[in-house]
């Protein structure tokens, strides 16, 4: 019986997926975004999750414990200088899976692994949308003011052309 096991065995024994695991997570690290297998990413969200939580704080025993998961100097130095930085005040969900359609050779579900403050245009997009939600609410004296100060500042250089066309 299976009570109470709810993690994916990825079909492998238990020291082949936690190599697995750890060579996907330093892959994320390093490179801040990997195309993998459906199942695969959702077992690589609950392996590095607690890891990118851990380098929050940046101490000796966190550092310890993250080593002794992934063993790769130069992730461990990326994730606790860089990654750290950006995800300090996120309380959670550093991940983000994208279903990216299925892969040719054996119609496997793919899926892009990415950390979510590494994204630029998707963290771009959704400020402007916030702030452009913000405007259309209110119809503050701001909002008003806005077109009347761009009006002088668009008559002024047809000002300075009819002065330097009368000189």
């Amino acid at each position: 019986m299976r009570h109470n096991k709810k993690f994916n065995h990825l079909s492998r024994k238990k020291a082949h997926r936690d190599a697995l695991l750890a060579n996907l997570t330093i892959a994320l690290i390093l490179h801040k975004r990997i195309f993998t297998t459906k199942a695969k990413a959702k077992a690589l969200r609950v392996y590095a999750e607690p890891l990118l939580t851990r380098a929050k704080k940046d101490d000796t025993p966190n550092r310890r414990l993250v080593f002794s998961h992934l063993q790769n100097r130069d992730a461990i130095k990326e994730l606790f200088g860089v990654i750290a930085d950006k995800i300090a005040d996120r309380p959670g969900g550093y991940i983000r899976i994208l279903k990216t359609g299925n892969r040719l050779g054996d119609n496997a579900e793919m899926a892009m692994v990415e950390l979510v403050d590494f994204n630029e245009n998707a963290n771009t997009k959704a400020g402007e949308a916030k702030k452009a939600k913000s405007t259309r609410r209110s119809r503050s004296k701001k909002a008003a003011d806005a077109p009347a100060a761009e009006a002088p500042k668009a008559e002024a250089p047809a000002q300075e052309n009819a002065e330097a066309k009368a000189e």
